[in-house]
């Protein structure tokens, strides 16, 4: 099956397509600046695979050191994103790309390899009973998000520090963006878009570092909103979403 597979590299990237945002085009905008931002992220053994057809099969990692997520740890592989979406799904897919993973961690002398997850399943989270197949086991929790580890050496990573507030010092609509994910920017068009009309304060804060990152007041995978002082989602927020969110 391996055969089926390509990684993503600095020389076919302009040519291939990112599976995660194949068909809308809406999204363009986001393909190009998710490349960009891959372009730079490679250099330090960053790594998107996924399958040679058009489909949203696909798995995403990277070194913790140089992950952009608030988890700590030494010498681990984190697991930014591993979906099989559509028609795609039941065909051993998802068990080759994290087989390839937990191999290639080993390959490269790696304590183990981590994702964040929850749980309970949500949206823009790989599934909690499917990596704990796998040997996967809870190596640190915030409510109801959690990170799942495969140990080699018995180490374990943690959330920062700084996550363990969740909350901030502003009642404002707030919201922590990267630009790792080709949704991100037609979600914050949508979002500005909605606040200006409505007459919303909104603080939308561009996470463009490793350091911020690594010292954010939240869980984090590429998005986190916080309302009224307190931590509420990594949801991507549309116009819809963010209406209801309102609400509440």
């Amino acid at each position: 099956m391996s055969n089926q597979f390509k990684n993503l590299t600095i020389e076919n990237i302009d040519n291939e397509h990112l599976c995660c945002a194949i068909s809308d085009k809406k999204h363009k905008n986001g393909v190009d600046v998710k490349k960009k931002w891959l372009k730079n992220r490679m250099p330090e053994g960053h790594t998107f695979r996924k399958l040679d057809e058009k489909g949203k099969v696909f798995i995403e990692y990277a070194p913790l050191e140089s992950a952009w997520t608030p988890i700590i740890g030494d010498n681990y592989i984190y697991i930014y994103c591993l979906w099989v979406a559509g028609s795609f799904k039941g065909k051993g897919y998802a068990k080759a790309l994290l087989e390839y993973c937990i191999d290639d961690a080993k390959k490269l002398g790696k304590s183990g390899v981590c994702i964040l997850t929850s749980k309970k399943k949500k949206p823009y989270l790989s599934d909690k009973k499917f990596l704990i197949k796998f040997g996967f086991e809870v190596a640190d929790s915030i409510d109801e998000y959690e990170i799942l580890a495969l140990s080699f050496d018995g180490s374990k990573p943690t959330f920062a520090e700084s996550v363990k507030s969740h909350s901030i010092d502003s009642n404002v609509l707030t919201i922590y963006y990267g630009m790792q994910c080709p949704y991100i920017p037609n979600c914050i068009e949508q979002i500005e878009n909605y606040c200006k009309n409505n007459d919303i304060e909104a603080n939308l804060i561009a996470v463009d570092s490793l350091e911020k990152a690594k010292s954010l007041p939240c869980i984090f995978n590429n998005w986190a909103v916080f309302y009224n002082g307190k931590f509420e989602t990594i949801h991507l927020l549309n116009e819809g979403y963010l209406k209801k969110l309102l609400e509440r």
